[in-house]
């Protein structure tokens, strides 16, 4: 990663570009000139593949930018007295040009747990979004998406057969691209992604990969067992680590404060530990598994929304009758009719703001969360508007599919892909993400929806493709991941008490949360529900930490 912010006469290539046939270009900067030149700016960026963020200067004196289709590789730019700056980290460009804490960027952050492109945590201080190219000319900037995913499904008959050829012939050579020189492995959560990750790894490479999985001594949270079973079966080199309180509060202000802005994934820790134990054992690359659910309809949510789909596709006279007669306080009263009463007044929220119904912000209450004085300086409707336009791209796409674009923008680009690459940056490692290599990604698009979504069954086409590969047990698990028990040891353990509760006053004597709110948090809310008032400690503690580091004076002023 670059260091230092570069002004519009340098120029920024990072990540692996390819070619068309997905091997490497030896020459980024030579391959990316030839490419401008020959097909303008938006088509170049449409026709390269791979992970990367470039900026450099045109003939003609304007400036091109753009990062790959997930924003894998991230880029920042900011203008100060008409210079063009850019990194690939917004405190870079924030640092060259003086800029600000944003406090819009705050409220995103604690809305989100993320601070979704393009806003960064610093006034003045852009991240292109994923997809995205943009063009700086006289003095004037041009930001564009240059692909947006095209659910354009097989015509006619399909053949399960040879799709399922298809889709492993492409998973292997997907896994087979990110091998590498140096020592490669895998991330091992037990999951049905990062085992057929680590099982095709053996199969194109010849040998066995060597595996990293991370457990926790919680109830609940130890998928330790599920990564043993993959590990068995594909005969890999496996390797663990049980993460404890005690590294929590050893690596979260490193880990927090490593981001270029505020980053409230928790599962940022474990994958923390996991790559650094990949760094112990000698490797220098890691493939991870992210992006089968949001490709294949793999997450609990998409079955959910079809629940809720069938009031969508009633006709408007029974919707008529039926919402006033359940959605009303008598029913909901009722306790045989409750759980209907709430189908019909989740139901009733159009999409994408039916998705927030379960905001962590919004539960709690913003107005008890926040001072007057914070959220006097924000608009608190901006997250959910930019949601909308996100949501509208792919209008012409069914219910699965549009849900599918965005979480490729939200999950994916925003959140899981940057908790990768950060962590994995801090344990000195790379990262490689085979499930999002193009030819897979265009394949996927191709798939019907039934494919996906079957009934309610979740992923069915990626399953039944690799049965037989994937052990059983697997492919009927539940879906788990790095889930850190955070709210369970912050409750339990004094040290990691005590550092959060310093964490959150502070934060409150930064003006930004209700002191009040905080007491009531850490002294009764807490210990009612560690695991879901323990995701608001988290993102406080993360915010705070980070603060510390990278704008220790900052402060609301009343």
């Amino acid at each position: 990663m670059n260091d230092r912010a570069l002004p519009v006469t340098a120029h920024l290539f990072e990540g692996t570009t390819r070619d068309e046939a997905g091997r490497p270009v030896a020459n980024a900067e030579q391959h990316w000139r030839g490419l401008v030149r020959q097909h303008g700016p938006q088509r170049a960026a449409a026709l390269a593949r791979g992970d990367f963020a470039v900026a450099f200067t045109l003939d003609d004196g304007s400036v091109f930018m753009a990062v790959d289709r997930f924003a894998v590789r991230t880029l920042c730019y900011g203008v100060q007295h008409g210079v063009l700056s850019f990194a690939s980290r917004a405190d870079t460009v924030g640092k060259a040009i003086g800029a600000e804490i944003d406090l819009q960027a705050l409220y995103d952050y604690l809305y989100f747990h993320v601070i979704p492109s393009p806003r960064t945590a610093f006034q003045g201080v852009q991240r292109l979004p994923a997809a995205h190219f943009a063009l700086w000319r006289d003095g004037r900037l041009e930001v564009k998406p240059y692909w947006q995913p095209d659910f354009g499904q097989t015509a006619g008959k399909i053949s399960f057969s040879s799709l399922k050829g298809e889709f492993q012939t492409l998973l292997a050579a997907a896994v087979k691209r990110q091998l590498g020189g140096a020592k490669t492995g895998c991330f091992l959560s037990g999951g049905t992604d990062s085992s057929t990750i680590a099982g095709m790894f053996g199969r194109v490479a010849g040998s066995p990969a060597s595996t990293y999985s991370i457990g926790f001594e919680a109830e609940g949270y130890d998928e330790l067992g599920f990564a043993r079973i993959a590990a068995r079966h594909f005969g890999t080199d496996h390797h663990e680590y049980y993460v404890t309180s005690a590294d929590i509060v050893d690596s979260l202000p490193a880990v927090a404060a490593h981001y270029d802005q505020p980053f409230g994934n928790s599962s940022a820790l474990p994958a923390f530990f996991c790559a650094k134990l990949a760094r112990e054992d000698g490797a220098a690359h890691l493939l991870a598994g992210d992006g089968g659910d949001e490709l294949f309809g793999g997450n609990t949510r998409y079955a959910k929304q079809r629940v809720f789909g069938v009031h969508d596709d009633l006709p408007g006279v029974v919707k008529s009758f039926v919402d006033p007669l359940f959605d009303n306080a008598a029913m909901a009263s009722v306790p045989g009719l409750r759980k209907v009463a709430s189908y019909v007044r989740q139901a009733k929220v159009a999409m994408p703001d039916r998705m927030q119904t379960y905001n962590l912000l919004h539960r709690l209450g913003q107005e008890e969360v926040l001072t007057a004085a914070f959220l006097r300086r924000v608009d608190g409707d901006a997250p959910l508007r930019q949601q909308r336009e996100v949501w509208v791209q792919a209008a012409n796409a069914g219910l699965l599919n549009r849900q599918l674009a965005y979480d490729w923008r939200y999950t994916l680009a925003e959140c899981d892909l940057p908790k990768v690459c950060g962590t994995a940056e801090l344990a000195r490692v790379s990262v490689g993400f085979p499930m999002l290599d193009q030819d897979l990604v265009d394949f996927s698009m191709r798939l019907p929806d039934r494919y996906k979504l079957r009934g309610m069954k979740l992923r069915w086409f990626f399953k039944e493709a690799l049965r037989g590969f994937l052990p059983d047990e697997i492919l009927v698990k539940k879906k788990h991941g790095f889930g850190l028990p955070f709210g369970v040891w912050v409750h339990g353990h004094p040290q990691l008490n005590a550092m959060a509760r310093e964490a959150l006053g502070e934060l409150a004597g930064r003006g930004v949360v209700q002191a009040g709110f905080v007491k009531a948090l850490m002294d009764e809310r807490l210990g009612e529900h560690p695991g879901y008032f323990g995701e608001m400690v988290w993102i406080l503690t993360v915010m705070e930490l980070w603060l510390r580091h990278h704008a220790p004076g900052f402060r609301v002023e009343s």
